[in-house]
């Protein structure tokens, strides 16, 4: 219950000053550094979870069978 009402709390001012703590902290640069690492993150895990299509995906021409 204090989940929901925190969370019905926060709106554009509160959200504007996470922004501007998250730019200070970490500053202008660092920040499409950790986006960049946490968008390959994130398509690792996908890959992980289907690992057949994965495989497949890395190799778009067919093979030559000998």
């Amino acid at each position: 219950m204090i989940a929901n009402i925190l969370i019905g709390m926060i709106g554009w001012p509160q959200i504007a000053l996470i922004v501007v703590v998250v730019l200070l902290l970490f500053g202008g640069k660092k920040i499409p550094e950790m986006m960049r690492g946490m968008g390959k993150g994130i398509r690792e895990f996908k890959d992980g979870l289907n690992p057949d299509e994965a495989d497949n995906s890395g190799n778009k021409t067919p093979e030559k069978k000998d």
